[in-house]
């Protein structure tokens, strides 16, 4: 059964172009580092080590900002179809300043946990806490957080 999304949030080209072209750039930056001048073998080995860690990084953040994040009654799910959450299961929903939150995102508190993820600049678990945000826009994440917050005062009255 197909449910109508009620919100979308997802990254702009800009967004994505400029946090992963700067994240490579700092990568290739970090490996000529090391080839060019070499420093100690250990530093050497450490700087390798960091910027092809900074090239996986922002090709993962590049495949996974072409996806978005829906909104249904049901669940939070990414439009690959992937489940983030159901409805049911969200505890609250924190946007406050000191919310240990994705940059421009907010914060979800669910009643179980379940299996950590992340996907870079988009979305991440861990344990009871689901962030939303990153490469994202403001205005769309505050909708969604909002939408969410209604749909949980919604089924508080229905209770």
């Amino acid at each position: 059964m197909q449910q109508d999304v009620l919100a979308t949030v997802q990254a702009s080209s800009p967004r994505r172009w400029i946090g992963v072209g700067m994240l490579g750039i700092v990568a290739l930056l970090v490996i000529y580092v090391a080839l060019a001048s070499p420093p100690e073998t250990g530093w050497q080995v450490f700087l390798l080590v960091i910027g092809f860690a900074s090239l996986w990084l922002a090709q993962r953040m590049w495949v996974s900002t072409k996806d978005a994040i829906e909104l249904t009654k049901s669940q939070l799910r990414t439009r690959s179809g992937r489940p983030i959450c159901e409805i049911a299961d969200i505890v609250s929903v924190d946007r406050g300043v000191f919310a240990f939150k994705p940059s421009n995102g907010f914060l979800v508190l669910t009643r179980a946990r379940t299996k950590n993820a992340w996907e870079p600049g988009l979305w991440w678990r861990i344990g009871r806490r689901i962030g939303v945000g990153g490469m994202t826009s403001a205005a769309e994440t505050k909708f969604m957080s909002e939408m969410l917050s209604a749909l949980l005062m919604e089924r508080a009255e229905s209770s």
